[in-house]
């Protein structure tokens, strides 16, 4: 088998086009919530807290200078309001997984305690039932 239709057979699997699937989906929905913490929750946090973005808050360690050639050299600071953010932002994805799998186990519960459906009798079981009416009479 060649590698082109061994690389056809691997990427054409079930498992692979779900996953791509999956991973197209997951980064959306990392978008949404991106933008539901940044421009939703944390401005009233911020409001609560003194007028505050979070994204602005910061640790300076060296403020910017400028170095002998003239050359603008930046701040060094520790940006712990963009950590914050992300902290809030994984929170809601985890939150939103456990819900979706809270969900989906339900789902698998009930078809697990739904009872199957008696399967209908073969043609043979018919035959020997009309047999044993037959002789019954």
């Amino acid at each position: 088998m060649g590698m082109i239709s061994e690389f056809k057979e691997f990427a054409m699997r079930g498992n692979v086009i779900d996953l791509a699937v999956g991973v197209v989906i997951g980064a959306a929905f990392g978008k949404i919530v991106t933008a539901l913490v940044e421009k939703v929750i944390m401005p009233p946090i911020g409001l609560l807290i003194g007028k505050v973005d979070f994204s602005d808050l910061k640790w300076t360690l060296a403020e910017a200078t400028t170095d002998a050639a003239g050359a603008e050299v930046p701040a060094v600071v520790i940006g712990y309001g963009d950590f914050i953010n992300t902290i809030i932002q994984f929170i809601i994805v985890a939150f939103a997984i456990f819900m979706l799998i809270k969900v989906l186990n339900k789902l698998a519960r009930k078809k697990a305690e739904e009872p199957a459906a008696p399967a209908e009798p073969t043609e043979d079981v018919l035959l020997l039932r009309e047999i044993r009416d037959s002789l019954k009479k």
